[in-house]
């Protein structure tokens, strides 16, 4: 298929949305992305044609709801290239499928005196589920560092590597600065130790196309409204071996196999982690989401996003007092930066009124704004529906941004 910009932005109905009378310029897709039309109108046929509880109904609206649930599983297994629809869990996104593994493979794997290693660049949702398990279980946290440009010290990493270590927790794109790690070194370099590794895929599974098997990982997980999806719901892949040791994270309908009280057995992979009534429309709109990608082709947009980011990269870099954060050549989506002294938030705020939409402040990245010694960034993250002429647009909003603080 032929990478049509224009047509593509047809195919998102808020981005001929007006904000303050000017055209809306969408550049926070690191926080959530918008919809495409197609995604819009399944979750409208679902609520209005065939909405059903599924895998309890025997009536035909559950029944086909149902269907329509494992095939979506089924899209993303092949979208991800998983071996098997038994590794591929819905969840409500990232953070609640890390925090799954956090409680889980924990309770399987962790001892006093463990060691969990993740990095200095990771989003809170990459950090705290891993403190919570290390206060649980009196283990220990260490802390991949980074260097100026943002991106993983490997060598470093691998001195932080030993028999103690047990589990590895690292992001693929880090969300405030774009920064590409090597994830497939740290895979390779965890695993010599036989350590579990989780890839936080949240800010590159819609970038960058990804074939688990190939990258080796144990857990790999991102949210579906960071894909053109719903809000809600996420993916949990991980390898069906480990999975079925792990314990159950939580308890309830769907999850089991037969209950007493004397004792409650387990339904099988994957349903053993989904307890409760499932995001089944969050489901299928994950599943209509990868099939709209899939149809441009995520070679043709990772290729254009890149792009993208080199013009914009060179455009902003052009304004006389602007300094970009995370400055590797391995970037995807976003860009960070401080403009003079000015507050980010006070940038952001102006853009807005020009209907420029960009993400300021410390993009729950804490950690990381430490390293750097500043209190926060403003951060322009793009999709494949972004356009040049809208960088354009946000350049002359920095220089007018400069001209009302007198820079």
């Amino acid at each position: 298929m032929t990478f049509d910009i224009q047509k593509i932005r047809t195919d998102f109905p808020i981005l001929s949305k007006k904000v303050y009378g000017k055209q809306l310029i969408y550049l926070d897709n690191g926080a959530t992305t918008q919809k495409p039309q197609k995604v819009i109108d399944r979750i409208s046929r679902i609520y209005s044609q065939t909405n059903s509880n599924i895998h309890r109904g025997v009536h035909f609206l559950s029944e086909k709801t149902t269907s329509d649930y494992e095939n979506a599983r089924n899209t993303v297994k092949k979208f991800i290239n998983a071996k098997s629809e038994k590794e591929i869990i819905f969840t409500k996104g990232t953070t609640d499928a890390i925090n799954l593994v956090a409680f889980s493979l924990g309770e399987y794997c962790v001892n006093e005196g463990d060691e969990i290693i993740v990095s200095q660049s990771e989003h809170h949702s990459n950090i705290v589920p891993w403190q919570l398990l290390c206060e649980r279980k009196k283990a220990k946290l260490k802390v991949i560092p980074i260097n100026e440009k943002g991106e993983l010290i490997i060598e470093e990493y691998k001195k932080l590597l030993n028999e103690k270590t047990k589990i590895v927790s690292v992001a693929h794109v880090s969300n405030s600065l774009g920064i590409v790690h090597d994830i497939k070194t740290v895979t390779d370099e965890a695993h010599k130790y036989n350590a579990y590794v989780l890839i936080d895929a949240a800010q590159s599974v819609q970038h960058i196309k990804t074939d688990v098997q190939k990258l080796d990982c144990d857990f790999y997980t991102f949210s579906g409204h960071k894909i053109y999806a719903e809000t809600g719901i996420g993916v949990l892949y991980g390898k069906e071996k480990i999975l079925e040791k792990m314990p159950p994270y939580q308890g309830g309908g769907d999850m089991i196999k037969s209950v007493s009280f004397e004792k409650t057995t387990y339904a099988e992979l994957p349903l053993k982690f989904e307890a409760g009534t499932s995001n089944y429309v969050g489901a299928i709109s994950i599943a209509t989401a990868m099939d709209y990608i899939t149809e441009i082709g995520l070679e043709n947009i990772a290729k254009y996003e890149a792009e993208l980011l080199e013009y914009a990269t060179q455009k902003l870099s052009s304004v006389n007092g602007l300094k970009i954060y995370g400055t590797s050549k391995n970037k995807a989506g976003a860009i960070s930066f401080l403009l003079n002294d000015i507050h980010p938030y006070d940038a952001g705020m102006i853009l807005d009124k020009l209907g420029i939409a960009i993400r300021t402040g410390t993009h729950c990245a804490e950690p990381t704004m430490k390293f750097f010694s500043i209190q926060g960034t403003a951060r322009a993250s793009f999709a494949f529906y972004n356009t040049k002429e809208e960088i354009d647009t946000l350049y002359k909003g920095l220089l007018r941004v400069q001209k009302m603080f007198g820079k």
